[in-house]
């Protein structure tokens, strides 16, 4: 079973995806630390790109030129694919 870990805000994984790029950058890392923190890349990119999916999301439906239509919840979903 793969262990579950919280999802940052969108600006704490995006800190932490710069810090991963810079340490990787440098090349100090041996291939299995590096392919440990390529892996981790991967899910904060994925996870920053969905919160900013979200966000525009919002912004369209608060943005309807439609004056009669409401905004809508929606549903985001995390990392595993589960609805948050």
């Amino acid at each position: 079973m793969a262990k579950k870990t919280k999802n940052p805000d969108f600006e704490a994984a995006l800190g932490e995806l710069e810090t991963i790029v810079d340490g990787m950058e440098h090349g100090q890392l041996n291939l299995e630390e590096s392919l440990r923190q390529f892996e981790r890349g991967i899910q904060l990119t994925r996870h920053c790109q969905q919160a900013l999916r979200d966000a525009e999301q919002k912004i369209q439906i608060l943005l309807k030129e439609d004056d009669s239509s409401k905004p809508e919840d929606f549903e985001s979903t995390d990392l595993d694919g589960e609805a948050t």
